[in-house]
């Protein structure tokens, strides 16, 4: 069981779309009751979807947010793939806009031969002028929150100050690709939506969080004692999501003592 809330120190869990093998609206029925919000991955949800969403949104009294599809390249050398990434943008969030996503999460990725060889200058004007048009179709900016990838997100900074865009914190992919939690955070704490939360282990990410290594437990702990926002369990089954969850509680209470458990919005055991 997952108890309530501290009043001091208070976060917003959410889990993906995908928990269960179905689609958007059996996994928002099933885990409505028991989750703050509901990350809608990669796929395109119809006008139907988005209405039904929306209806159990209030039924549930959950929100959501939306992780733009990744098979779309903004920085691309060829300009057909770089115009197609940034019109996908665009329809995903027009088409989702009735849902109030609290953020949506945008990857900037690179191609392996730009990220070896580090001539990145191409690659970053490409996409500062993907980002231009984006948000002169009338995005608002600060709504898409970019991720932490493979490369130091330090790489696309000036992006991110020059269009006012907000951030994703991936923590499983800081861990993975070597990066230090509390350096990362500490530098893009004011920007910071949402965390992504998942295990990683010999080279697998998006995996239950008891996966990780001891040695990340106390500056994951520290980082989720400071930060107020969306904090997403980014695994895709029901028991990566159930183990994680008894993961966290564990960890939680041995850090805080008696002061209480998760500090979660809705303290409920899972279905």
């Amino acid at each position: 069981m997952l108890g309530p809330y501290i009043d001091e120190i208070e976060l917003l869990f959410l889990e993906t779309s995908f928990i269960y093998p179905d689609n958007y609206i059996p996994n928002v029925k099933m885990l409505g009751a028991y989750i703050d919000e509901i990350e809608l991955l990669f796929l395109l949800p119809s006008k139907h979807e988005i209405d039904e969403l929306s209806r159990l949104s209030r039924e549930f009294e959950i929100t959501y947010n939306v992780h733009l599809p990744v098979d779309i390249f903004m920085g691309d050398n060829n300009f057909l793939t770089r115009n197609y990434a940034v019109e996908t943008v665009k329809k995903v969030m027009d088409l989702c806009e009735p849902l109030a996503p609290s953020t949506y999460t945008l990857h900037l990725s690179i191609d392996e031969k730009t990220a070896k060889t580090g001539c990145l200058d191409e690659w970053q004007k490409l996409l500062y002028k993907g980002m231009e048009k984006l948000i002169s179709a009338g995005i608002k900016s600060e709504a898409v929150s970019i991720e932490n990838l493979n490369y130091s997100i330090d790489w696309v900074e000036r992006i991110i100050d020059d269009f006012n865009l907000s951030v994703c914190i991936d923590i499983g992919h800081l861990i993975l690709y070597g990066f230090d939690l509390e350096t990362v955070f500490n530098k893009y704490l004011d920007k910071t939506t949402i965390i992504h939360l998942h295990g990683v282990e010999n080279g697998r990410d998006h995996i239950s969080l008891d996966r990780i290594s001891e040695d990340f437990i106390p500056p994951l702990m520290g980082i989720l004692k400071r930060f107020t926002g969306v904090v997403s369990l980014e695994v895709f089954s029901y028991n990566h999501l159930d183990l994680s969850l008894k993961f966290l509680e564990k960890c939680w209470q041995r850090e805080m003592g008696k002061m209480g458990s998760l500090p979660i919005h809705k303290g409920y055991e899972l279905p």
